[in-house]
């Protein structure tokens, strides 16, 4: 091919087409025109006819000059182009564009050149930016577009503007954007931007445009050119100060929403993204800088604490809090601005900034609820103003769409209603931890929340059930997106709360929510009780060759998810049986909850994963079966299994053959992981199984065929006297002393395994009869704990008199020698324990220990002498020798001033939230440290103590983290110290009835 030189000049050339792109610019009314009129006109088609005659590919170069030259603009009609495009032909653009041939007198990339303005000009048009021919050359664009950085400058870079103008013009499309996804375009563009310097930042366009369609599944599975991208822009976003600073914000905000999340979060440690993007968005957000500016920031911000979490927020060694309380205030500030006093229509106007804002929010408020963020007492107070506040501001919005919604249920658009979830979801969030705030506002609203997370439950159900069932993909449509979270799911641990509270539990008991709860557990149920899909036939029978493989990461996450879910919906149903029991006793729902339990607990696996799903729902089937207890049917096989699996629960929890020591009890280990979780609910479960004998008899007979009678009896024998803690042996003896009540033959297993001490001494040695025995063990035990000691005798006659008075006139002349053997098994098993006086040796050593117990002076000052516990202590005080008792401050001043202190140089241990941490806080202690071994509902904790411990042996991990001036220990009145017994029995005696 010859090139015509005195003619025809690389610049002319330019010149030419560029006119030609500029015409059709100018020339959109003409366009309409001639579309309308529906003809070509003729000048076209001459040129058509010119392109199609040429025999050779220089007559077809020489003829594309003629296009200009006879077709004005106004005959330049979509259907136009496309003809003169056809009548090109894409193969000759094709040869031009990858001929290597260039005469010598014309510039090296004279063809490509020309090629990439005549397609740049066509690619304006939808049509041809999509056709096929244009599709099928995008490899070459994104060839040439990757020559950026070679030596020939100025001819180079026009092509490669060029080049990305055509791919800028195919991307906008959707046939284009998925041609460019086929042919690797998210990676040829990541490759584009790491390496290269010229027109960057269109690769990067084109790149967050195709990532933003089509969301993860743009991205390679190997997290490699992801981390090797956005380590080289969050560099750039990092070191430029400039305007671009806050686009590259965009782009990294971009890129990271639509990242695949689980395989970017589990190797960004590894990557160098996470540190440059926080002294970024560090140094944009403690500017003074305008909305522009701090927009995208907090959006960033927002998908980073979604990825990363809020310890991302925290990375600054030397002050780890400062970004994190800036963050939260900054995002509380910022939801006051966008929703006080705006329409909803406004408000929409910034939902995405809205929306991140209350990401961080959320995730902030379920960190801080950890209590792994030591945070001062004026930090707190500042957090919790500016949570207040934007709060408060969410509520009044949701009032008013809640008033709208009512007058009209279909006054919202989907996109609307997922934005008010999104405030419900926050709200909830807030709901969860703190339940005391503007609560009739909450109640008033409480209504419409309900309605919209049912509605998203159901949506949710039904798309996650006909994802099950058809394997193609559909398309998503605005519908679906209603479907997407599930909005009651994430209100469950705040209606935990609400259970609580009696408005609250009308409200939902009035809008039939135990209905829809219940729906919702059968729903995560068959995402827990997870069933792998049925062997063909042709494949049964068959040896495995190969091991099972593990299930899908997706479907353990939704399993984990699910198990949550179910306990926090046993948590409101526990909370609803208890508070409302005539209701539940008559409610035919509870009865159906009552019967899916029984069905469906015994298929539970036992792997350590569902334990305490397994605890919940065997507590919870306890509780209803207490109220239910006339509707349940001996000859009910379910509830055998049911029984059977409750027992294993309750009877694994603790052994002794795990222990250092093989003479102490402690919890087993497969147990001890989640114990904070399952400690109250064992408790609970063996006080109501105690309530629920007394009410169904003939449960007894499965607590003696399956041998967990005995084996109680048989694992106390093996624990050393006094070393037992308090609660845990009233639990085991309240449990054995209703199975004697509820079935006679539980009395010979018993004297068999020498267990009936007292009961068993009466009948033995004194001829009582055994239900006599017991009746006056319970009796006296009974009045002691009601009046310990009586002013007007002393402690010997008062209790003689006691048990005169249980054994009646029959027997009571050996009360004297009974209540020899009652005081001896009381201080055989009221002790402390050899761990707990190693741990006062040492503590002595390094602090001045004080003892406060509540309760009459001879009874506690007894019981300090014969345990031996005053040379631990310098200084002990029983509330019934001075004017107050806890939680009066002064009780706590008073040991203060004994000891020669001040309160904030001192620490409050206790197992007891309304004596030992509430009156250790009002009389303004350092810090109180609870030890939780009495069964308050820890999801309504009040006070909220400063330190949580599983056992007062692990206090000395404490004490480096808090003030070592003092340590104030307490010993209960009610307890071996340092424990106390359960609510059941009164604070102000610990004693062994040996039942």
């Amino acid at each position: 091919m010859a090139c015509y030189s005195r003619r025809l000049t690389t610049s002319s050339i330019t010149a030419i087409f560029f006119d030609l792109d500029n015409t059709l610019i100018k020339t959109r009314k003409g366009d309409r025109l001639a579309c309308e009129k529906g003809s070509v006109p003729d000048s076209v088609k001459k040129c058509i006819a010119i392109l199609k005659a040429a025999k050779s590919d220089t007559e077809k170069f020489a003829a594309l000059f003629m296009v200009t030259k006879l077709v004005k603009g106004e005959d330049c009609t979509t259907q136009s182009k496309k003809l003169l495009f056809e009548a090109i032909g894409f193969k000759f653009l094709k040869r031009l564009l990858l001929s290597p041939d260039v005469p010598a007198d014309c510039p090296p990339l004279v063809y490509k050149s020309v090629v990439l303005s005549i397609l740049s000009s066509f690619c304006s048009d939808a049509e041809l930016a999509t056709h096929p021919e244009m599709l099928a050359n995008i490899p070459v664009f994104l060839e040439i577009a990757q020559q950026a950085d070679d030596d020939d400058l100025d001819d180079n870079l026009i092509v490669v503007s060029e080049a990305y103008e055509c791919l800028q013009s195919i991307v906008a499309h959707k046939p284009g954007q998925l041609a460019l996804l086929e042919v690797g375009g998210v990676a040829k563009m990541c490759e584009i931007y790491a390496q290269q310097s010229f027109q960057t930042d269109e690769a990067l366009n084109i790149l967050v445009t195709l990532v933003g369609k089509f969301g993860p599944s743009a991205w390679d599975i190997n997290p490699k050119p992801f981390h090797i991208i956005v380590n080289k822009i969050s560099l750039d976003f990092e070191t430029d100060h400039s305007e671009r600073k806050f686009e590259l914000c965009r782009m990294l905000h971009a890129l990271l929403f639509s990242c695949r999340r689980d395989v970017i979060v589990a190797t960004a440690n590894e990557a160098l993204w996470p540190g440059s993007i926080y002294k970024g968005l560090v140094d944009i957000l403690t500017s003074k800088l305008g909305k522009a500016q701090r927009d995208p920031a907090l959006k960033l911000t927002s998908i980073m604490v979604e990825l990363l979490g809020v310890e991302w927020c925290l990375t600054d060694e030397e002050q780890p809090r400062q970004f994190f309380l800036l963050l939260v205030q900054l995002c509380s500030i910022e939801l006051r601005m966008q929703l006080e006093d705006r329409t909803f229509a406004q408000i929409m106007m910034h939902a995405d900034l809205v929306s991140a804002c209350f990401v961080v929010l959320e995730l902030s408020i379920t960190y801080i609820a950890t209590d792994t963020l030591e945070l001062e007492q004026k930090e707190k107070q500042q957090l919790y103003t500016a949570l207040k506040g934007a709060f408060s501001a969410v509520i009044s919005v949701l009032t008013k769409v809640s008033t709208d919604f009512t007058k009209n249920p279909n006054a919202m658009d989907t996109k609307q209603k997922i934005f008010v979830c999104a405030m419900v979801r926050v709200l909830s969030a807030w709901l969860a931890q703190e339940t005391s705030a503007m609560r009739n506002s909450v109640y008033a609203l409480l209504p419409f929340m309900l309605t919209l997370a049912n509605e998203t439950f159901y949506a949710y159900r039904s798309r996650r059930l006909a994802e099950k069932r058809q394997s193609s993909d559909t398309m998503e449509t605005d519908s679906d997106l209603i479907s997407q979270v599930d909005i009651l799911r994430l209100m469950l641990p705040a209606l935990c709360h609400l259970a609580v509270e009696e408005k609250a539990r009308k409200i939902l008991l009035e809008a039939k929510e135990e209905e829809v709860l219940y729906e919702c557990l059968a729903y995560h149920w068959s995402i827990v009780h997870y069933k792998k899909p049925p062997v063909p036939k042709s494949e049964r029978g068959k040896v495995k060759k190969e091991p099972e493989l593990e299930l899908d990461p997706k479907i353990l996450e939704d399993m984990k998810d699910s198990r949550a879910a179910m306990v926090s919906i046993c948590n409101i149903f526990m909370n609803v049986t208890v508070l409302e029991a005539k209701m539940v006793e008559e409610s035919m729902l509870f009865a159906t909850l009552l019967k899916f339990i029984f069905n469906n607990l015994p298929e539970l696996k036992s792997i350590p994963e569902n334990l305490v799903l397994h605890g919940n729902l065997a507590v919870l089937g306890l509780l209803l079966l207490k109220q239910q207890a006339k509707r349940v049917k001996k000859n009910d096989f379910t509830i055998c299994r049911y029984i059977q699996a409750t027992i294993r629960f309750l009877w694994d929890a603790y052994n002794v053959d795990e222990s250092n020591d093989t003479s102490a009890l402690v919890v087993v280990m497969s147990y001890k992981k989640y114990w904070f979780e399952l400690m109250e609910l064992w408790f609970l479960g063996m006080q109501t199984m105690s309530a629920v004998l007394a009410l169904v008899p003939w449960i007894s007979d499965f607590a003696i065929e399956s041998g967990w009678a005995e084996g109680i009896i048989d694992t106390l024998h093996k624990v050393r006297a006094g070393s037992l803690p308090a609660n845990t042996k009233s639990a085991y003896e309240d449990f054995l002393c209703h199975l004697v009540d509820a079935n006679n033959s539980v009395t010979s297993v018993l004297k068999e395994h020498d267990a009936l001490t007292l009961v068993g001494i009466l009948h033995d040695q004194y001829h009582v009869p055994s239900d006599v025995a017991t009746l006056a063990t319970q009796t006296f035990l009974h009045n002691f704990r009601l009046c310990p000691e009586n002013c007007e005798m002393t402690l010997d006659k008062w209790r003689h008199l006691l048990w005169c008075r249980a054994l009646g006139q029959q027997y009571k002349h050996i009360a004297g020698d009974i209540y020899v053997e009652w005081l001896e098994l009381r201080y055989r098993y009221l002790a402390a324990t050899p761990d707990v006086l190693s741990l006062l040796c040492k503590l002595q050593q390094h602090y001045l220990l004080g003892l406060i117990t509540n309760g009459p002076s001879r009874a506690q000052w007894e019981k300090v002498e014969r345990l031996d516990l005053r040379h631990y202590f310098d200084c002990i005080l029983v509330s019934g020798d001075l004017p107050w008792e806890k939680p009066h401050r002064n009780i706590f001043l008073e040991a203060c001033h004994y000891l020669g202190v001040q309160p904030w140089q001192c620490l409050m241990v206790g197992d007891k939230l309304e004596t030992d941490i509430k009156g250790g806080i009002e009389a303004s202690l350092a810090a109180t440290v609870w030890v939780p071994l009495c069964m308050e509902h820890h999801s309504s904790l009040k006070p909220r103590p400063d330190f949580t411990l599983a056992s007062i042996t692990d206090l000395p991990s404490l004490l480096p983290s808090v003030p070592k001036s003092l340590l104030h220990s307490r010993h209960s009145s009610s307890s071996s110290f340092p424990f106390n017994l359960p609510e059941t029995e009164d604070c102000s005696s610990n004693s062994s009835d040996g039942s």
